[in-house]
């Protein structure tokens, strides 16, 4: 039995208007940055973390938004289930997730020799089974309601070997291979699911390090600077407003870095 055919949208009607996006990681950096421009171009935004985020909120409200605090701890499936309860009782519905939340290892040495277990399980919990867990918590209703979309974030290690994130590596890899099966298990369902892999952002994670860290990691880039939390946050509007034939992408938004070559 086929599905029916994917409606074909005008791209000059593409807009954000009146849909529900629940955002993890929207306490601050990347996860903040798509919850308040998500709010922007008129959704309702569901700001999901374990830590606070009354002040996304208040942000969002101030600008004319709509949104709503949501705690949840992505490592864990209970969780899940109680923030979605929560989102679909006031919104009434999902229609885009995007898997922001992540963490790297502070544990230990993050190489395949110097890691600890428990700092590598909490990497991959975190990482890759967050977003495995927003996917299944959130698939069933879009499936429902006739289709949804889905933004994962990945990383650029998980498309180039770099010093010292194997954990990260591993599981942001994990994030890239688990984004292309799904987008091929659900798109006959009009689930549309794509990742962003990021280069070196401004986020509170680079707060300790120092001068000369940031500058090697500006410098990384052909575009020579950190790039911004708020441009991830335009590719996820991207994918959730226009990408209406785009599934199972893993886009780099790195300022360059994947295509530079070793000079």
């Amino acid at each position: 039995m086929t599905s029916p055919e994917s409606p074909v949208p005008d791209p000059r009607d593409a807009t954000l208007a009146g849909s529900v996006a629940l955002v993890t990681g929207a306490a601050q950096g990347i996860g903040r940055a798509t919850a308040v421009r998500l709010a922007a171009e008129g959704a309702h935004v569901a700001c999901a973390d374990i830590r606070d985020t009354a002040d996304t909120v208040k942000q969002i409200e101030a600008d004319g938004g709509s949104a709503r605090g949501v705690w949840v701890d992505v490592r864990r499936a209970d969780a899940w289930s109680e923030a979605v309860d929560d989102v679909v009782a006031a919104f009434g519905r999902v229609d885009l997730l995007a898997n922001v939340a992540g963490v790297v290892n502070l544990q230990s040495e993050d190489t395949v020799t110097g890691l600890t277990e428990e700092a590598w399980d909490e990497v991959i919990a975190t990482d890759l089974k967050g977003p495995w867990l927003g996917m299944r918590a959130v698939i069933p209703g879009m499936i429902e309601q006739g289709g949804g979309r889905i933004v994962n974030i990945s990383s650029l290690a998980a498309l180039r070997g770099l010093p010292n994130l194997a954990s990260y590596s591993a599981a942001k890899g994990g994030v890239a291979a688990l984004t292309r099966q799904a987008a091929f298990e659900y798109a006959r369902h009009h689930v549309l699911i794509n990742a962003i892999a990021p280069g070196t952002i401004d986020t509170p994670i680079l707060a300790d390090i120092t001068p000369e860290m940031r500058q090697a990691n500006a410098d990384a880039h052909l575009v020579r600077r950190l790039g911004r939390p708020e441009e991830i946050a335009s590719m996820v509007a991207y994918f959730f407003r226009e990408g209406a034939f785009l599934t199972g992408l893993t886009y780099p938004v790195d300022g360059g870095w994947s295509v530079k070559g070793n000079f």
